[in-house]
């Protein structure tokens, strides 16, 4: 974990999302405030620790955190803010659920929602601050099991597998079967399977 050089303050909540990309589901975001007398260690970016480590991680943020909170844009609201502002609601929404109040918020990538209270977007802030990564792996997980219930639901896409990304077998089968209620429909793969491409 790189040291990132930010105010001095104790309540710092770090801000991740997941779920940009993909063609179906929700966007979903974290925010975390960790606690420095309970150090968790292996923090790093979700997407570079296997599935088994950040489940651990995932308990042990819980666990330790002096808060969490998730915030989630659903499919509809992606289809109709498009999905940068369906992602900065979901990550205002994320702050607002923590009972504790943040002096300060770091949020990753190169821009921040308004919120009530300061906040810095921080490039790779995943790899570079430990709130941020661990904020990652609490929307990383909450996702990934979000996706394997709706691959219970909707077999033939295999969403368990692809989580719902755009790949060569997600967009086979949106050809062959169609978009289900969870796919966004502003996306061009889904608009195509739909027959609304223009």
């Amino acid at each position: 974990m790189i040291e990132f050089i930010y105010p001095h303050t104790r309540l710092v909540a770090g801000v991740d999302e997941v779920g940009r990309g993909p063609l179906v589901g929700a966007v979903v975001t974290a925010a975390v405030i960790l606690d420095p007398t309970k150090p968790i260690i292996g923090l790093a970016d979700s997407k570079k620790l296997s599935e088994k480590r950040r489940n651990a991680l995932y308990e042990e943020i819980i666990e330790k955190a002096l808060s969490w909170s998730l915030g989630r844009a659903e499919p509809e609201e992606i289809d109709q803010l498009n999905i940068l502002h369906a992602t900065m609601l979901a990550m205002q929404r994320a702050v607002a659920g923590l009972h504790v109040v943040p002096e300060y918020v770091l949020i990753d990538g190169n821009r921040c929602p308004a919120l009530p209270m300061p906040s810095l977007a921080v490039v790779k802030g995943d790899s570079r601050v430990a709130e941020i990564s661990a904020a990652s792996i609490i929307a990383k997980v909450t996702r990934d099991r979000e996706m394997a219930e709706l691959d219970l639901s909707f077999p033939q896409y295999g969403f368990a597998q692809h989580k719902g990304y755009p790949t060569a077998f997600h967009l086979e089968k949106l050809a062959e079967h169609g978009a289900t209620e969870h796919h966004r429909r502003s996306f061009a793969p889904v608009k195509r399977a739909l027959g609304l491409a223009s």
